[in-house]
């Protein structure tokens, strides 16, 4: 791979961590599944993306909002289409009436398949997970820009967010 070649696979590979984390918030399933290979191993028994719905589906039901950061992501290359990665992200997530902050350790591999570089596998690694004092969705409205402190408008914004919890 050409240096040239071996950029453009690195931005895509990121755009990979970053497009997991919006569709994670979202709640955009079908944009989550379509960034795995299509006979991605789910648990010890099951394969591929409806396995892969059906358990981000449970996953997500069980947690309320939630907000992905991704941080650091290197990048390391076997081979033209296979690749591996350790991604930092920074979490908060509703879980009931509490507030949480996470510090997780995403340990990726990658492959790139007719062209287009895919998840085979996402291992989630946690430091920790911290209550908040403070659960920010009993706050009053920000009304923003009209001010900084207060409850926004995301994630009930999104058509994607409604669907999910509409099902």
């Amino acid at each position: 791979m050409d240096a040239l070649t071996r950029l453009a696979a690195r931005d895509e590979i990121r755009q990979l961590a970053y497009r997991y984390a919006l569709a994670i918030d979202s709640r955009d399933i079908a944009e989550l599944v379509s960034l795995f290979v299509d006979d991605v191993q789910v648990g010890r028994d099951a394969f591929g993306h409806a396995a892969l719905r059906a358990n981000f589906e449970a996953q997500l039901r069980e947690v309320g909002i939630t907000i992905l950061f991704v941080g650091n992501h290197l990048i390391d290359f076997q081979d033209d289409d296979h690749a591996t990665g350790v991604v930092y992200c920074k979490n908060e997530t509703q879980m009931g009436d509490e507030w949480v902050h996470q510090a997780i350790q995403y340990r990726d591999t990658y492959e790139r398949r007719a062209g287009t570089w895919l998840f085979v596998r996402r291992r989630h690694l946690l430091w920790y997970g911290s209550r908040v004092g403070e659960n920010p969705l009993g706050l009053p409205p920000a009304a923003w820009p009209k001010s900084q402190v207060g409850r926004g408008t995301i994630p009930e914004s999104w058509p994607t967010w409604k669907r999910f919890w509409e099902d």
